[in-house]
């Protein structure tokens, strides 16, 4: 029988191929990639727009650091400095992959590859591409979990094979050079927002 999640690799594929990165690991949303990545680094303060997605701080909070907004205008992707982290919801293009960092794809359904939801985290180091593909998927190998030996708790954060077909389908006539998606009507100031007050950080 055949495993359904060959497609899953098979799209990361061809997201490899298209935007440069060496390595891809595909997820069940951006906002998940970001937070592994942030899990990953061990973040501390991190320092983004005032005028993002409401999960983005989320995402930072959950994985154990603490959020400083800046008044920054930005298009397509920007960090979550001082991180070799990216936010690159609103950008696909052809070798789009910076060296050295982790950008992190959306596939929500307003985004360059809608399938509905889904994201990805691309990377140029094999240890960290190992390891996310086991946190994505409860801590396991590519193996049944019944020959398994789980070495840490990883998470049910997953892209599902019907996902990736649909991802699979629309990159085979995604054009090169892609304008950045604008937020109409545009983020709203995180910081109006109660969660997001010093006293409850």
């Amino acid at each position: 029988i055949m495993n359904p999640y060959i497609v899953v690799k098979e799209f990361e594929k061809e997201l490899s191929k298209y935007t440069g990165a060496p390595y891809v690991v595909c997820v069940d949303s951006l906002t998940n990639a970001l937070f592994l990545c942030c899990y990953r680094s061990e973040v501390d303060m991190v320092t983004i727009p005032k005028h993002t997605y409401l999960s983005v701080p989320m995402s930072i909070i959950h994985s154990g650091g603490k959020v400083e907004f800046e008044d920054l205008e930005w298009s397509g992707i920007y960090q979550l400095k001082p991180y070799p982290i990216w936010d690159s919801a609103k950008r696909m293009k052809k070798d789009m992959y910076i060296n050295g960092s982790y950008m992190t794809l959306s596939f929500h359904m307003t985004k360059h590859i809608p399938i509905g939801k889904g994201g990805a985290i691309l990377c140029d180091n094999k240890e960290d591409y190992e390891w996310f593909k086991k946190a994505r998927y409860e801590g396991r190998s590519e193996v049944s979990y019944h020959d398994d030996d789980i070495e840490f708790c990883g998470w049910n954060m997953y892209m599902t094979p019907s996902q990736a077909i649909r991802g699979l389908e629309l990159i085979q006539n995604l054009p090169d050079n892609n304008e950045d998606l604008i937020e109409d009507p545009p983020y709203r100031d995180l910081t109006t927002f109660k969660v997001f007050n010093d006293e409850n950080f």
